[in-house]
């Protein structure tokens, strides 16, 4: 039996087992936000054994390597781990309640990115326990995030860490994809875009933040984490390595600051126009102030580098866009201010949080404005100023959340929280900052990452210690509160509240499984919900192409190694398979997706353990899964080394969960799966597309990120070598033109035989169109062999390898990654081949997902069209 989004085939909420097949969107939503919580629990320990450090100047309980780790691991975890997922937890479960939707457009895609995310957490988790967790400040800056200055204890663990971050941007990805399908295409008749909640549209600027500011990201951490595994030199090279880091990190790194802090900005907006009993003021000025600022994210990454060798008119220019961005937020600041002071403010627990943040945020924005001056920035630069301004700004968001989880308490739960303690933790937990942050304002004189600090601050740093245990224990208060409340007899049946405007209060606390007793309709200017014939909404179902995507995974080396990480992989792999092979009518496939990625993980951080070098992680590459009957003579009739079968066992546990990753895969895409597809929506302005269309265009603008990440590093590199100088500090000098000319052909062939295999399934041709498909595969086989045999001559003949230099770093692993979009292509072409001999896509309403596949294939040969010319003509 098909598993509907609705949810009503679920297991009841009481048992493991539904949490472990959910893809109903509030469920995932809890998900996030308690394991969210528990990372702040983790981060949040951290953070105690940090102030406890600095109590004295000199430290008490750590070492110099010790209190890195911990330092670093503390931002990662913050930053990426809790705060992010905390506001999707909430996005989740209330973003398609306001807009009227019965659920995520790809639910199993949400489901994915969950466990994805939990996974990735777990892998960071244990790279403590492989030797040490990597111990180079959260920016992680090169050269320290390269091998060669990684303490050796560090190697493995460091590895994992970036391993662990790198699958929690494909979480990332994947969750960005979803939300932008879902708000473009499945809001309610009637609701304009422009006229969704505040949440909800903080929401849908900070998935566009995320989309491009990620795949930037996700760029670096792949580049990284060939340095690491396969011996590349971009990071390590003295053309301009930690130059290049520092651009790629912030390009990500300056839009996250929003990225963070908007889902909290939304909240804030709902809450104070539910406590001051008034719409917000200026509504249409504070939605086109956060747009302004969601743009210009973009364009001020370069103040985080004024101490650079930049040239100071550049400087300049980047800090007149710092002072620029300030200005739209001073917008949205007045304006909730205004709104508090044109209403009747009633002092509940969230108002009081919101407010918090509020002044919070003020202080860290006027503070950060000095570091956006050139001259102040110099002097302000490394030190504690820039510590205290940084959590001001990010922690505002923290705080404005946790009023937004008590906001929402009743909805989710249909329980009241205790008034009296939330206000007890609000003013523990406010104080407690302050005590703790502020303090460093006063003594920014202190070196970050150092502990040894000038003895007349030792009072100032206790203050900020005792402040921190303050701000910790608040939180059990809050703790307390909610699990007791959750068992109290304070029942609420829609809205506490007085003064609500958003459609999720319209509804019992807490919502029904299918969200909507009728169709949600705004056409009349309120929310109603259309039943019977008023409505034809649930009636068409369209099986979702929600599939997932397969996670490169490469290995790293270490004599830290143990035998542990080994029995957990094949322990993992094991209970996966047997998973896999229980016959249930819940879609189980995202949870087990993520076991052989977790497996993988494993596999690859202890390779280098047992002899790991970049010709395994080459094989690994390319002897994906459904081709490796073909890829493995292949790679032996070219002449791999003997040694090369004799890896060890860390290597072919990474294969084997490499393997059955993919089997996973194609169960998903195989599996019935039925989402209800409304007919009565709101679509401006993507009537014409469907939700996988659309799904499968924004992934492509995200890869055009990815892609145009690694070839921007290949011009900064070859620019700062100087255009041709490039080539005379090359190990080899010349490359011929003719295996690329003839790849260019194969793929402009291949996208051709792709449109004809279309046009022949729309005419319902079976035999046409599988013979197209094929033709199509054969192209795309026939491209990885020329480009095989190339690399071949160029590795072992030529003796051109990795890291002989940077020209041959950014030549394999630019092609190599376009390589591995080939790669995926091919796999799914035997999945269209095998699904269109079961007579599947056949006619014009069927066809779509050849269309969809033809979009993807058509970009990966654009992206060698550019390929080409840079690395064989110019």
């Amino acid at each position: 039996m098909a598993e509907h989004a609705d949810g009503n085939h679920l297991p009841p909420k009481s048992t493991v087992k539904r949490w472990l097949v959910t893809t109903n969107h509030k469920d995932i939503g809890i998900l996030y936000l308690l394991t969210s919580i528990f990372t702040l629990v983790f981060a949040g320990l951290l953070a105690l054994l940090i102030r406890i450090q600095l109590w004295e100047s000199g430290g008490l309980i750590l070492e110099g390597l010790g209190y890195n780790q911990i330092v670093s691991s503390h931002g990662l975890l913050m930053v990426f781990w809790f705060l992010s997922p905390f506001g999707f937890g909430l996005a989740n479960y209330f973003v398609p309640l306001q807009i009227g939707a019965k659920d995520l457009a790809f639910p199993r895609l949400n489901a994915l990115s969950y466990w994805l995310y939990l996974t990735s957490i777990i892998a960071f988790a244990l790279s403590f326990f492989q030797g040490a967790t990597f111990s180079g400040g959260w920016t992680m800056y090169a050269p320290l995030n390269v091998p060669a200055f990684i303490p050796p204890v560090a190697e493995v663990g460091s590895l994992a860490a970036i391993l662990g971050l790198t699958m929690f941007v494909t979480s990332v990805t994947l969750g960005s994809v979803n939300f932008i399908t879902t708000i473009y295409r499945m809001r309610a008749e009637g609701l304009r875009l422009r006229d969704i909640p505040l949440f909800s549209l903080s929401i849908f600027l900070t998935v566009w933040m995320m989309l491009f500011a990620f795949a930037a990201l996700l760029a670096a951490l792949v580049i990284l984490s060939s340095d690491h595994l396969l011996g590349t030199t971009y990071f390590s090279s003295d053309a301009g390595g930690s130059m290049l880091w520092t651009h790629l990190w912030w390009f990500f790194g300056h839009p996250e600051v929003y990225i963070v802090f908007f889902p909290a900005l939304g909240a804030m907006a709902e809450i104070v126009q539910t406590f001051s009993g008034r719409r917000l003021v200026g509504r249409k000025w504070f939605v086109i102030a956060m747009a302004l600022v969601a743009i210009q994210s973009f364009i001020v990454w370069m103040h985080h580098m004024f101490l650079t060798s930049i040239n100071l008119p550049i400087k300049t220019v980047f800090m007149v866009t710092t002072i620029g961005i300030s200005l739209p937020f001073d917008l949205m600041v007045f304006a909730l201010i205004y709104t508090m002071i044109k209403g009747r403010v009633r002092w509940k627990t969230p108002f009081l949080f919101v407010l918090g943040a509020l002044i919070i945020f003020i202080i860290g924005g006027i503070t950060g404005v000095f570091l956006g001056a050139i001259v102040l920035d110099y002097s302000f630069r490394g030190t504690y100023w820039v510590t205290a301004h940084f959590h001001y700004a990010m922690a505002s968001a923290a705080v404005g959340l946790i009023g937004a989880v008590y906001y929402w308490y009743p909805k989710m739960t249909g329980k009241m929280y205790n008034e009296f303690l939330g206000k007890v933790h609000f003013v523990s937990a406010f104080i407690g900052f302050n005590m703790l942050y502020f303090p460093m304002f006063i003594v920014w004189e202190t070196p970050r990452r150092v502990f040894v600090y000038d003895s007349g601050f030792t009072l100032w740093h206790r203050v900020a210690t005792v402040g921190a245990f303050l701000f910790a224990a608040s939180f059990l208060v809050m703790f307390y509160n909610l699990v007791k409340s959750l068992y109290s007899d304070r029942t609420v049946d829609e809205s506490p509240w007085a003064y609500t405007s958003s459609s999720e209060w319209a509804l019992s606390s807490p919502p029904p499984e299918d969200n909507f007793p009728g169709t949600p309709s705004f056409a009349s200017g309120k929310l109603n919900f259309l039943t019977g014939s008023e409505a034809t909404d649930g009636g068409v179902n369209e099986t979702a192409a929600d599939g997932g995507a397969v996670t490169h995974a490469e290995e790293v080396h270490a004599d830290h190694a143990s035998w542990w990480p080994m029995l957990l992989s094949v322990a993992t792999l094991a209970t996966a398979i047997g998973l896999s092979g229980i016959p249930t009518e819940y879609f189980v496939w995202p949870f087990i997706f993520a076991i052989p990625a977790f497996v993988a993980s494993l596999g690859i951080v202890g390779a280098r353990h047992d002899g790991f070098s970049p010709l395994h992680g080459v094989f690994m590459a390319a002897s994906m899964p459904l081709l490796v009957l073909l890829a493995l003579p292949f790679h032996l009739s070219l002449g791999v080394p003997d040694g090369f079968l004799n890896a060890g066992i860390y290597f072919w546990v990474t294969m084997a969960g490499t393997y059955f990753g993919a089997y996973t895969l194609v169960g998903f895409g195989w599996e019935s799966f039925e989402v209800p597809k409304p007919t009565l929506s709101e679509q401006w302005p993507f009537e014409s597309l469907t939700n996988t269309k659309l799904g499968m265009w924004t992934f492509i603008g995200s890869d055009i990120i990815l892609f145009g990440a690694f070839i921007g590093s290949y011009m900064f590199m070859r620019l700062q070598y100087g255009w041709q100088g490039w080539f005379k500090a090359a190990a080899y000098t010349h490359k011929p033109v003719w295996p690329g000319l003839m790849n260019t052909y194969l793929l402009l062939a291949s996208s051709f035989t792709i449109v004809l295999a279309l046009v022949y399934a729309k005419r319902q041709n079976k035999l046409a169109t599988l013979g197209f498909l094929g033709l199509t595969l054969a192209g795309a086989g026939a491209f990885l062999v020329n480009k095989a045999i190339e690399w071949h001559d160029l590795y072992f003949n030529q003796g051109w390898t990795l890291a002989s230099d940077p020209m041959g770093s950014t030549y394999y692993l630019t092609t190599g990654l376009h390589a591995a979009h080939v790669i995926v292509g091919m796999m799914i072409l035997l999945f269209l081949i095998a699904r269109a001999y079961k007579g599947a896509y056949m006619g014009e309403e069927e066809s779509h997902t050849i269309e969809y596949f033809g979009l993807y294939w058509h970009f990966v040969d654009i992206v060698w069209l550019f390929l080409f010319p840079l690395f064989y003509i110019l």
